[in-house]
């Protein structure tokens, strides 16, 4: 028997996040694309959303059959109803902008500057601000921050590892140099800070579970509501960046980063 389609936003993130581990690789894809794109669902035909999660229109027909719909068009009704007012349709200035580009790096500057403002303005509805402040107690608290975020989330590790290293916040950035992980060296009153983004490093996850069984608190910091980082516990920050071709935006992920720094700082000052 088919499950009842969700009725509302909230139900389906529910729905995608219960069948998210058990769907097969194309629908997984489907899935993980479907979490980080939501915006999208309303103004895109399947065609275009299959093409997006690497996938055949037939898969992601199936994919939403799995969440309860009858097909397609059943659940991007959902999100028309839902979205309808005040629409923040950048897919369309963004196209508009691509067309006149003409290979103009002024047009190319002004394309990420677009997804780069979409991304901050939807920093604010998808970071929890009960999760942020748990984060933010957790990390001050602990003796040494170990933060890992390895391929697209190097950067924003890396720059964690330099804010910490500025406000004197004892911290250690694991890069996986030379094949080690330095997991040894986190002890029981340290914290971890993991990064990633999809297609989530393996060698993160692995840390985390490790970390995770041996009672060490986790901080997370990734995408999507199917990110493997959520069958830890671990207090986790969503952000959602917007993708432009091959390329995602780092914009609000840097902006969390920088703001979970410059707090974790000042909540251990004297």
């Amino acid at each position: 028997m088919q499950e009842r389609a969700p009725d509302s936003i909230a139900q389906f993130d529910e729905r995608l996040m219960d069948v998210a581990e058990s769907l097969p690789k194309r629908l997984r894809q489907c899935a993980e694309y479907v979490a980080a794109n939501k915006d999208r669902i309303a103004i895109s035909t399947v065609a275009e959303l299959a093409e997006g999660a690497g996938v055949q229109p037939s898969a992601f027909m199936r994919f939403c059959r799995i969440l309860g719909f009858s097909g397609f068009s059943d659940m991007q009704r959902l999100f028309r109803e839902s979205y309808t007012a005040g629409w923040p349709d950048y897919s369309t200035r963004l196209k508009n902008l691509r067309q006149k580009a003409e290979g103009s790096p002024a047009a190319l500057l002004a394309e990420f500057v677009d997804v780069g403002r979409v991304s901050l303005e939807n920093l604010l509805k998808t970071v929890d601000s009960k999760a942020l402040g748990a984060a933010v107690e957790v990390l001050a608290k602990a003796e040494m921050i170990h933060i890992i975020g390895l391929r697209r989330s190097y950067p924003v590790a890396s720059y964690i590892a330099y804010a910490f290293e500025k406000m004197n916040v004892p911290a250690m950035l694991h890069s996986g140099v030379g094949g080690l992980d330095n997991r040894n060296a986190i002890r029981a009153n340290d914290v971890l800070l993991a990064v990633t983004f999809s297609p989530y490093a393996a060698e993160t996850i692995e840390m985390v579970e490790a970390v995770g069984r041996r009672g060490i608190p986790v901080v997370a910091m990734t995408d999507t509501i199917v990110s493997p980082l959520r069958r830890f516990d671990a207090i986790t920050l969503s952000v959602s960046e917007v993708d432009f071709g091959a390329f995602r935006s780092l914009s609000a992920t840097l902006c969390l980063a920088i703001t979970l720094s410059v707090a974790v700082g000042t909540a251990r000052s004297p």
